[in-house]
């Protein structure tokens, strides 16, 4: 699978797990689900039965109809990982957000092939929009209709909107770099989650910034970004398919400049 009409293949399919994820995770959104840790010492990492059942609705389907694929996901053992084919699940990134009741949450979908990722989608079922890409294109489905998607042209930082899931996510060292770059933007923003990587491939957002992220937290965002026209890498410069610190921008020629800011 290295050409597009053969990605394309899997459009339907990624649809159909995402509508999948919707029915499990949006009945219960803006309701009185419990929320349970994840971590212990004070650390809150939640997780609801919306996750588990949006997860396990998308890993059926996959098993349903590609049983010799693999599937990494947040809530559950990882399936035939070394299968070319991979599917990479977050049934809710950012779950924080679903619990407050902030629609600012989606399902990530990412089909790796051969270790490298090839396709994506952020769907947010409550406001009923998808961003898809591919890595040579990106579009947006939604209440606006269809429309491609392309990042703006920004090369300085002080003209830019970075973005964050938060400020304290940063360890000491991280945090001191990233408040090197913050300190230079027009507009910093905080809390979006997958979101503002969707805003980042539509031209709203020229950065987003975060550390330690997870594969699942940002697989399925690649092919969204580079199909806008964005690049994405670690703070290194490295692919970023295996998570860890992550910065994503629309326009290259800021990205680097902002690499060599998180470099010390």
């Amino acid at each position: 699978m290295t050409d597009q009409t053969n990605t394309h293949e899997f459009l339907p399919f990624l649809d159909a797990l995402a509508d999948a994820a919707a029915a499990a995770a949006l009945p219960l959104f803006r309701s009185s689900l419990a929320v349970a840790n994840k971590l212990e010492g004070g650390h809150f990492d939640p997780v609801t039965a919306a996750d588990q059942g949006a997860e396990r609705a998308m890993r059926d389907l996959i098993a349903a109809h590609f049983p010799d694929h693999g599937i990494l996901g947040e809530e559950f053992a990882n399936e035939a990982s070394d299968s070319p084919y991979l599917w990479v699940l977050d049934p809710i990134d950012g779950t924080r957000s679903f619990i407050s009741g902030l629609p600012i949450w989606g399902t990530l979908i990412g089909l790796e092939y051969l270790g490298r990722p090839v396709l994506g989608m952020m769907a947010q079922p409550f406001t009923a929009e998808r961003f898809v890409g591919d890595s040579k294109s990106a579009w947006y489905r939604g209440p606006g209709g269809e429309r491609p998607l392309k990042t703006r042209s920004c090369t300085s930082l002080s003209d830019a909107v970075l973005m964050t899931t938060s400020p304290r996510i940063f360890p000491e060292r991280e945090s001191a770099l990233y408040d090197r770059v913050e300190k230079q933007v027009r507009l910093p923003r905080y809390g979006a989650d997958c979101y503002a990587y969707a805003m980042l491939a539509s031209g709203h957002v020229d950065l987003v910034i975060e550390a330690g992220l997870k594969p699942y937290d940002i697989v399925a965002l690649i092919p969204l970004i580079e199909g806008a026209g964005g690049i994405v890498t670690t703070w290194d410069g490295g692919p970023a398919a295996s998570g860890g610190n992550i910065v994503a921008s629309g326009d290259a020629r800021m990205h680097e400049n902002v690499l060599r800011m998180l470099a010390g």
